[in-house]
């Protein structure tokens, strides 16, 4: 089968090589997907470039790829949940990534149905970042009735952050590109703030949880519209040594992190709140909430561009260097 793998490491050049392997043999907790759909991710060009070798180490070659959707083609024997024939999707395990092939061999507890409504295509948009979503809010132990501040609310995190959120009881403030209002408030948010003519900062305070999406100088600015003891989870910011011990990261990787996010900690001392950094895990059984979420409410995710499996590297580019107005995909249907 046809398969784009990581061969090196580079920080400069993030160029897969398409190349032909032996199709995958599936373990008993295992599903052999028929892939017809793969989402891109900057996570993707991360792992090309060596940023997350720290966290997880993977042998190479390696197929690459986090986001699946396909058809179940294959049931290992100690599989109840799923049929061949199946339309599934989900974020690969850590372990085992290998979206961007033909097949791919998957721990069915990894996996969950898709949607009826959606496509393939805007299945693929949507694993990595809704599960990213529902674990920032159990990290939080965001509770119904409180307050969350989703920063950056019209880029595709925040499209399917904000519905999440609702659903979980959450009122919910937003901020953005004026022009992107109506949308942004019809998909649930409370209180929609224009970056280019208000200062959140100034607007905003006694917050009870922030998503943080974007980063930089924007993470302390969020830890100070927050209430004492408040939870903020980065999904931009830096790995700390609470993040490696919650990834059963070796010990001397913890004190590594530790020292590399020391900032971000001291920082969220002296405002009183805490602060957390997230790398998502695969889980069907959160992806399968999302697809009762989505289902009810019939959300569509934003597509960019969608380039054929074989243009894998042109995607790729795109994820890394082009504005992007939705997600990346890739679609191996001929």
């Amino acid at each position: 089968m046809k398969a784009a793998q990581h061969t090196s490491y580079n920080k400069n050049n993030i160029a897969l090589n398409l190349t032909e392997i032996a199709k995958p043999h599936i373990k008993p907790d295992q599903v052999l997907v028929k892939v017809t759909a793969a989402g891109v991710n900057p996570l993707d060009n991360m792992i090309s470039r060596g940023d997350v070798k720290m966290i997880v180490p993977y042998k190479l070659p390696q197929t690459a790829g986090n986001e699946v959707v396909g058809l179940v083609e294959e049931v290992g024997s100690g599989v109840t949940s799923f049929a061949v024939g199946d339309r599934v999707f989900g974020r690969l395990p850590l372990d085992n990534i290998g979206a961007f092939a033909e097949y791919v061999a998957v721990e069915a507890t990894a996996l969950t149905k898709v949607p009826a409504y959606l496509t393939d295509v805007e299945a693929a948009a949507v694993p990595l970042t809704a599960l990213t979503i529902m674990q920032a809010l159990d990290l939080m132990g965001a509770e119904a009735g409180k307050t969350i501040f989703i920063s950056g609310g019209t880029g595709g995190v925040g499209g399917m952050a904000i519905p999440i959120a609702k659903a979980k009881g959450l009122k919910v403030i937003t901020n953005g590109d004026g022009a992107n209002a109506e949308r942004v408030l019809a998909l649930g948010a409370d209180q929609f703030i224009d970056y280019k003519t208000e200062d959140y900062t100034k607007i905003l305070s006694q917050i009870d949880y922030v998503l943080d999406t974007l980063g930089g100088a924007e993470t302390e600015k969020q830890m100070s519209i927050m209430k004492k003891g408040g939870q903020l989870v980065s999904l931009r910011a830096m790995p700390n040594g609470a993040f490696a011990k919650r990834m059963n990261l070796p010990k001397c990787k913890q004190i590594l992190f530790g020292q590399v996010g020391r900032k971000f900690d001291k920082m969220a001392e002296s405002y009183g709140v805490h602060y957390h950094f997230i790398f998502v895990e695969s889980n069907g059984q959160q992806l399968q909430e999302v697809a009762d979420i989505f289902s009810q409410l019939e959300i569509k995710p934003s597509i960019d561009t969608v380039y054929p499996f074989e243009e894998v590297n042109a995607a790729l580019d795109k994820v890394a260097n082009g504005r992007s107005r939705g997600k990346t995909v890739l679609s191996f249907e001929k």
